[in-house]
């Protein structure tokens, strides 16, 4: 099949492509639904049950089915439903149906009919459709042309191509839809001469400009001989679409003398094109292409640079390693970006070894950027160069390594960035290295032996020391860690303190529930209180826990509130909870003026949920939110979910 890609404004001639594939494939067995109950819903049912039917006879039904589908198709309601279900259904009877109705059906219930005789590609209905080719009715004439390019039969063909010419012009465009269709089948069959006759035929028309570009792209295709001046010819265009048409065809149409042709025009074509051919030559994925690619990468307009460095990071492999360098270095920092983009993504044998070996003899601004690009890439071969570079007289490369060194580094070789951390040789290493250890830590496959590490190097350091660990710890996670920030939220310096209830407050894990719980009881300042109780309520809003662990946290944190705010907090988690307990949380807070309007909202929300399958609860609870004396529009929804609660009884 010659499929094909177009611009955004061809979507609709994409569409005309694909429908004239063949697709097949693996998938789950539909379920299976009964047929005759199905039947007699169409026969009894109300429309909305009707129309379920028919979905589900397009699953599974068949010929039994068709004749209470066919009674629907003059239903303008469900005349598109039954017909869902008739292109399903594997059986000719289906197609006597549907030619049946379009002898006796006007308008668009015609046009839907003719619409699913061209899905189903009926043959035996090319003759009622060409006979409707030239119906009064535009719409069915439009349409019939559609399922004649679809069933592409030799008399649908003939026919398509004498009315293409003559047809109105409200119908020659879906004329020459139908020969596109036609044209498609006919390539997908192997028959390219008789499809290159109907593209051509669609080229000679005066026909919509989507058509055209359409016809020109398959002209191409189908032809033997001739399609590299064609192609050219369309890139040298200055018409946008015609141009565009070229680069699609440019990545289609394989073979050596199309790329060397490409490359040739790339010295002819105007700058503002040069980028997008480099993009279509790269993508043919020619070796051919790589030396005009290399060039391209090295000078010139930034955009075709740029094209073709993103060209190099795809296909150039190791051999475009030194180019991408130079670029990665350049002056035009859009350029550079792109080049250690690309580098930094490139795959292919022998370009980590490559970028370790220039490593070795680079300076400067070269070598901070291939220190870079060995940590993005995760080159632990760069390591003995990276800690070399770590203790460089240049502040920049020391930060750059170090950083690269988190990347790189193992659990065996961790005490090494631990100590950068704790005992920095210089003051401005010490953010670069607690950057890289936890970017390290989280790395490492025993974080309790990583945390542990750390916890015991930062013991006797200085407060911005044991500040910086326990910003690792956070980051690694697990008991030891939590162990240790826990320790540190109760610290009797009160920086280490502020820094441990803070991250403490942030933790991610259920198990730190407890202590937070505790540090909201125990805390002597009243700021860790609030905070750990917030991270606490956090934790029961945010995680996945069970429903009665989330209820039983959300009491505790109740009775451990001082404050609305934190109350407030509370009831946004009940709201979450439906069930008779969250409501009777809830509605224990109505009493307190300051809550009473956020206690009955969080009453109702709850209610809403729960409205249909515990109707007497939900009485109860409405009744306590209108007793409470709320507002008139609280009281007016309590009310509300009391009468359908009692209706539905």
């Amino acid at each position: 099949m010659h499929g094909y890609i177009v611009p955004l404004k061809w979507a609709c001639l994409a569409f005309f492509a694909l429908t004239a594939a063949v697709g097949t494939g693996s998938a789950a067995p539909p379920p299976k639904f009964d047929e005759q109950q199905q039947i007699a819903v169409l026969q009894t049912g109300e429309p909305q049950e009707k129309a379920l039917a028919c979905k589900r006879l397009a699953v599974s039904g068949t010929y039994k089915a068709v004749p209470a589908l066919a009674r629907l198709l003059a239903d303008e309601q469900l005349s598109s439903w039954a017909r869902i279900a008739l292109e399903a259904i594997p059986d000719s009877a289906a197609d006597e149906a549907l030619r049946s109705a379009a002898g006796t059906l006007k308008g668009r219930l015609l046009v839907g009919v003719i619409n699913s005789i061209g899905v189903r590609r009926d043959v035996n209905s090319v003759e009622l459709l060409v006979g409707r080719l030239g119906d009064s009715d535009a719409e069915v004439a439009a349409a019939s042309a559609v399922a004649l390019g679809r069933i592409a039969a030799p008399a649908a063909i003939k026919a398509l191509e004498s009315s293409l010419a003559q047809s109105p012009p409200a119908v020659r465009p879906s004329v020459a839809q139908g020969c596109i269709l036609a044209a498609e089948r006919l390539l997908a069959a192997g028959n390219v001469e008789e499809a290159a006759r109907l593209y051509q035929a669609v080229l000679r028309t005066e026909v919509p400009k989507p058509y055209q570009l359409a016809a020109m792209r398959g002209a191409v295709v189908s032809q033997k001989a001739g399609a590299t001046p064609a192609i050219l010819g369309y890139l040298r265009s200055d018409d946008k679409d015609v141009f565009a048409v070229g680069l699609w065809l440019a990545r289609e149409i394989q073979g050596p003398e199309l790329t060397a042709a490409l490359i040739a025009e790339l010295k002819n074509v105007p700058p503002a094109k040069q980028a997008a051919v480099v993009s279509a030559l790269a993508d043919r994925n020619d070796p051919m292409a790589l030396p005009a690619l290399l060039d391209a990468a090295k000078a010139g307009p930034a955009p075709v640079r740029i094209a073709a460095i993103q060209a190099l990071g795809k296909v150039g492999g190791a051999a475009a390693v030194p180019v991408l360098l130079t670029a990665a270095i350049d002056q035009d920092q859009a350029v550079a970006d792109k080049a250690i983009d690309a580098l930094t993504d490139a795959k292919g044998d022998g370009i980590s070894e490559a970028l370790v070996q220039q490593l070795g003899n680079a300076e400067g601004k070269l070598r901070n950027v291939l220190i870079q690009l060995a940590g993005a890439r995760y080159i632990t071969a760069a390591k003995p160069l990276l800690l070399k570079a770590a203790d460089d007289a240049n502040g920049d490369t020391r930060a750059a390594a170090v950083i690269a060194l988190g990347a790189t580094i193992d659990q065996a070789e961790l005490p090494w960035l631990i100590a950068r951390v704790t005992k920095p040789p210089r003051p401005e290493d010490a953010q670069p290295a607690q950057t890289a250890l936890r970017m390290a830590a989280v790395r490492m496959p025993d974080r309790e032996a990583c945390a542990q590490m750390v916890r015991s190097a930062a013991q006797g350091g200085s407060v911005e020391q044991r500040i910086a660990a326990l910003e690792v710890l956070a980051a690694v996670g697990g008991q030891v860690a939590l162990e240790s920030v826990a320790a540190a939220a109760k610290d009797l310096q009160p920086e280490i303190q502020d820094a441990g209830s803070r991250l403490l407050g942030e933790w991610m894990s259920v198990d730190a529930a407890p202590i937070l719980l505790d540090l909201a009881k125990t805390a002597g300042d009243n700021k860790y209180k609030i905070r750990a109780l917030r991270g606490y309520i956090r934790i029961a809003r945010q995680l996945d826990l069970p429903g009665p662990q989330r209820l039983a946290m959300c009491r505790e944190a109740l009775a451990a509130a001082q404050r609305p705010d934190e109350k407030r907090l509370v009831l946004d988690v009940l709201r979450r909870q439906a069930g008779k307990a969250s409501l009777d949380l809830a509605a224990g807070l109505l009493s307190d003026p300051a809550l009473k309007k956020d206690a009955a909202q969080a009453v109702l929300a709850i209610a809403e949920k729960i409205v249909d399958s515990q109707k007497q609860l939900v009485i109860d609870a409405t009744q306590r939110v209108i007793d409470a004396g709320v507002d008139a529009d609280l009281a007016s929804k309590a009310k509300a979910l009391q009468a359908q609660a009692r209706g539905g009884r």
